[in-house]
């Protein structure tokens, strides 16, 4: 062989392996082939979006989902969901046919539905709760007067913080909301609580002012049923059932494709920032 040739033929093979060495192969999946490169466009749209570089120990997290898309992409492809030529953004709605198609649909009996509500009775508990309403003045003058005018007549109660207050809910009569024990300021919360519906309290004094509470309902802390259960555990049984078998369909398509972390990882840690 001539000698130049032969000396070019080394170039070339030493060249072609230095490229493949900076951009290694992370994934190959049924002749299709995912380069770090690949990897590097997706962490830098990733970090545009949260407008800044990550640290490099988020990187390892977001490998492992990249290469999860790239298995399911892949998997589309070969069962004809998703053109080789196709935009990105088609990517994500031929993944959901895959997996819409993967995933069977999920049967539940009344018996497993009364089970987990069997044994998971404290999540369907409701703590106490009241709805609160505030007239927020700056003197202890202004709030005395205005207790003096609900006294005579507590329906005024409404128009007097819509005129009176200073709080933010002034323009909705003073409606601050339904809060459950430790949703209220401390000054405010054990008087709210204590106080019958329909019933207004005296001055209390925080750092905004002064303060009069109306209560318009109290909640008891009570058990939900298990009718009124019932439709939030089939829907979150179903759910954790998808998931799961999402998760095994694609455990599956990477255990029948070749991964290398390790190339994958090293080479995105130690790209310079």
């Amino acid at each position: 062989m001539n000698s130049r040739l032969l000396a070019l033929l080394v170039t070339m093979t030493v060249a072609l392996g230095a490229c493949q060495e900076v951009d290694p192969v992370i994934l190959s999946l049924d002749g299709e082939e995912v380069r770090h490169s690949d990897f590097e466009r997706h962490l830098a749209t990733v970090e545009a979006r949260g407008l800044g570089p990550l640290a490099p120990e988020a990187h390892q997290g977001l490998l492992d989902t990249f290469l999860e898309e790239q298995v399911l992409l892949i998997e589309a492809r070969r069962r004809g969901l998703l053109r080789a030529d196709a935009p990105s953004e088609e990517g994500p709605h031929a993944v959901a046919r895959l997996l819409a198609e993967e995933i069977p649909t999920t049967e539940l009996s009344n018996t497993e539905i009364e089970a987990y509500y069997e044994a998971h009775l404290p999540d369907f508990s409701v703590s106490e709760t009241v709805t609160v309403r505030q007239i927020l003045v700056d003197t202890l003058n202004e709030a005395r007067d205005l207790k003096r005018r609900l006294y005579r007549d507590s329906r005024a109660f409404e128009t007097l913080a819509g005129t009176r207050s200073k709080g933010p809910e002034a323009e909705v009569g003073g409606y601050m909301g339904t809060f459950e024990r430790g949703q209220l300021p401390e000054e405010l919360e054990e008087i709210a609580f204590t106080l019958a519906p329909g019933r207004t309290s005296q001055p209390i004094r925080s750092s905004l002012g002064y303060h009069v509470l109306r209560v318009d309902s109290r909640q008891p802390a009570r058990e939900l049923s298990l009718e009124e259960s019932r439709g939030w555990i089939r829907a979150r049984l179903i759910r954790e059932r998808a998931d799961a078998a999402a998760r095994a369909f694609v455990a599956g398509l990477l255990s029948r494709a070749r991964v290398n972390h390790e190339a994958a990882y090293r080479s995105s840690t130690s790209s310079p920032p």
